[in-house]
């Protein structure tokens, strides 16, 4: 494969899961890790990607200024968020995760919306703040550098103490078999914490990340209240989570 064939994949791998790691990417192109590294290197320095710690991160991930360009399928993000919006009602206590497309669902929530709003998410309070009406409740603790997310015991110990009406829990990978899947190991433990403390569980994601698996489990298919997609319920994609008798949006 050419460098500018192994960089394609490097960047749509990025854009689909906002985040990856070298290893990962190594083993999908059969390539050394030191190549991976080399060639994210370069597409950071042409500003495709942002180099983090062991892997790279989409421009739109972490960075709530962001130019609304450099959110990978914006407009699918923003059909969903559409959807999920009108899952919402006046009085209800929400728990949202982070990501891009949570974003979205942050910044479409109607201003004048009479609802409570948690987030571990430091992108998604920022665009939660601008809503009049929305009380927003930061669940904090360390804060993850890559992801803008609170991680570790503080924060889990505070999700411990609630329960909401509706969780919108960011996914990475979904898949029939294995269920939702991230490679990020605090993450997982913070979205399995989100899980336990929500009466009803929505999973907004791409369609290309359906049919995808990383290495850790946060849940089967069966935690999983509703699914949205930009695509429509009956849309041949989606036949294999219609099977498995998941209700989608």
């Amino acid at each position: 494969m050419l460098k500018a064939e192994r960089q394609q994949v490097i960047l749509n791998e990025v854009r689909i899961h906002n985040r990856v790691l070298f290893t990962d990417i190594a083993e999908l192109l059969n390539v050394s890790v030191d190549t991976i590294r080399r060639d994210i290197k370069e597409l950071g320095a042409a500003k495709k990607l942002k180099k983090v710690h062991g892997g790279a991160i989409s421009l739109g991930f972490n960075n709530y200024h962001v130019e609304n360009q450099e959110i990978y399928a914006l407009e699918n993000k923003s059909r969903i968020a559409r959807k999920a919006i009108t899952l919402l009602k006046s009085g209800q206590v929400v728990l949202l995760s982070g990501g891009t497309t949570n974003m979205e669902i942050a910044r479409m929530i109607p201003p004048h919306l009479k609802i409570t709003c948690f987030t571990p998410s430091l992108p998604v309070a920022v665009q939660l703040m601008a809503k009049s009406d929305v009380e927003v409740i930061l669940v904090g603790g360390k804060l993850s550098r890559d992801s803008q997310i609170a991680i570790g015991g503080c924060a889990i110990n505070m999700l411990n103490d609630i329960k909401v009406d509706i969780c919108f829990l960011g996914i990475n990978s979904i898949d029939v078999k294995n269920g939702v899947t991230d490679f990020d190991w605090d993450i997982v433990q913070i979205k399995k914490a989100m899980i336990s403390a929500s009466k009803r569980i929505v999973a907004p994601s791409i369609s290309e990340k359906l049919n995808s698996t990383q290495r850790f489990k946060i849940c089967g298919l069966d935690t999983i209240d509703v699914l949205i997609t930009e695509l429509e319920p009956d849309d041949d994609k989606l036949k294999d989570f219609r099977d498995a008798k998941v209700k989608l949006l």
